[in-house]
């Protein structure tokens, strides 16, 4: 027989009543995130309504651009984890990586390397965390277009504090971050 949960155990909203079904408790500590229920409910969105497709139609300014290419182009993430949380995205609508152009691919990485650079040269950054989230269910908040995240890191920043907390200490308006950073991009 299963005891019930005792005072200081915490029960997920909706579960009261259920322990019953819980079965032998494992070691893992959940973490509840319904917020995110609004990317699984929404679904992704198609070419016309895709703010990586938008985004180029707009001033820099505007969109948060800080340098184009000719097969993609960078940006500040609207929801950065750190300051300085760049985006690297192929203008074409795509969602994977094995579905981009040679021509893509070359410069999504060219770009990727000029954004380290920019980034360590602006804001004096310990390092960086890079990544694709190819589709929804490996995180891409906006599966339906590619892009790659380019996050600058110090030893000194929160790190898991945004999950812990549901705080984001972010020292730097985008605005400001913006307008550094492509000051700073190299002309060409």
């Amino acid at each position: 027989m299963l005891d019930e949960p005792g005072a200081d155990e915490q029960i997920p909203e909706g579960a009261e009543g259920s322990a019953h079904l819980a079965g032998v408790p494992d070691e893992f500590q959940r973490l509840w995130t319904p917020h995110r229920m609004v990317y699984i409910q929404k679904g992704q969105p198609g070419a016309h309504d895709c703010p990586f497709c938008v985004a180029p139609t707009l001033s820099d300014e505007e969109a948060l651009i800080v340098a184009r290419g000719t097969h993609a182009y960078v940006l500040l993430n609207l929801f950065p984890y750190n300051s300085g949380h760049l985006l690297v995205c192929p203008y074409r609508h795509i969602p994977l990586y094995d579905e981009a152009t040679p021509e893509e691919v070359a410069e999504i990485g060219s770009l990727t390397q000029t954004a380290m650079r920019v980034i360590r040269q602006v804001s004096n950054n310990d390092g960086f965390n890079l990544g694709m989230n190819q589709g929804a269910v490996a995180g891409a908040g906006i599966a339906a277009h590619l892009h790659q995240h380019v996050v600058p890191r110090w030893a000194t920043d929160a790190n898991f504090f945004p999950i812990i907390a549901r705080t984001k200490a972010l020292p730097q308006l985008l605005g400001d971050v913006r307008t550094s950073i492509a000051a700073a991009w190299p002309a060409g």
